[in-house]
């Protein structure tokens, strides 16, 4: 009989990484998704506590196991870097953040639909450099699926190689489109009348890797985003040959942008000006 398949695209990942001039903290950074992840699996539907955080938001206690492990473990074997996460928010100056290293985690993104059940969420976890994320590792535990990415690499899903989609026809996308405020309602109304179809799916991180694999065509969110919901998957997105950016056409990454006041256009190159001109 053969090896699992799982464990064989794990280690495929971990070769991958080993190529990279991050291979270490790639490989890390792989193997503390999937631990976060057998957390979130172990708990997934038998959560004992629930709070709310924000009128549109919750938080769990898998939230802070998940980030918690991440935290320790980085900090063990980085202790210099800096660590950037959604339930600790930032634990460093802004200028120390900028110019050093720093982990970008999402411990559980898609809260609201692990909370009822909706199987669709993930770990996030990015290193950034110098003001630039470096790796990206998305991993959804309840399909058993790991995106990953180095910025001296390809973007890999399970071991294998992903490229963004291409199709020809506006008519043809399938997209995500979380767009408003003044002027952006009719703005987001015109640009669905040129596409196939909607979906809002609740998990920032994975709908931008899905785009990074050809699942969606197009991602794109004017606010409400914060570093830890884009820095892994806006690079693993970028890697598979997506063009990213904000939707005012500046860098989709910057850590002088406040949290919750990001915001990102992911899409083939073939239609990302399309789209910017449609919704910006």
């Amino acid at each position: 009989m053969g090896s699992d398949p799982s464990s064989r695209s794990e280690a495929d990942l971990v070769r991958f990484g080993r190529s990279s001039a991050f291979g270490p903290e790639l490989a890390l950074a792989i193997d503390l998704a999937h631990e976060a992840g057998r957390i979130q699996m172990e708990r997934y539907e038998h959560l004992e506590r629930i709070q709310a955080k924000g009128p549109r938001d919750v938080v769990t206690e898998v939230d802070h196991l998940c980030e918690d492990l991440i935290m320790r473990a980085v900090r063990l074997r980085y202790p210099n870097d800096h660590f950037y996460a959604e339930e600790i928010g930032e634990v460093a100056a802004a200028g120390e953040v900028k110019s050093g290293r720093t982990w970008i985690v999402d411990p559980l993104d898609g809260t609201i639909n692990y909370a009822n059940g909706i199987p669709f969420f993930c770990v996030s976890i990015a290193l950034a450099a110098e003001g630039r994320p470096v790796l990206g590792v998305v991993h959804d535990p309840s399909r058993n699926e790991t995106f990953a990415a180095a910025i001296d690499g390809p973007s890999l899903r399970n071991g294998e190689p992903i490229r963004v989609g291409d199709k020809e026809l506006l008519a043809d996308l399938v997209v995500t489109l979380a767009v408003g405020g003044r002027g952006t309602v009719r703005k987001r109304r015109e640009a669905l009348r040129s596409i196939r179809a909607n979906r809002s799916m609740g998990s920032a991180a994975l709908t931008l890797a899905y785009v990074a694999c050809g699942r969606f065509d197009v991602y794109a969110q004017s606010a409400g985003l914060s570093a830890w919901d884009v820095a892994a998957a806006g690079l693993i997105a970028e890697r598979a040959g997506a063009a990213v950016s904000s939707l005012d056409g500046k860098p989709w990454f910057d850590l002088a942008y406040p949290a919750k006041k990001w915001s990102c256009l992911a899409a083939s190159p073939r239609h990302h000006e399309t789209m910017l001109g449609l919704l910006k």
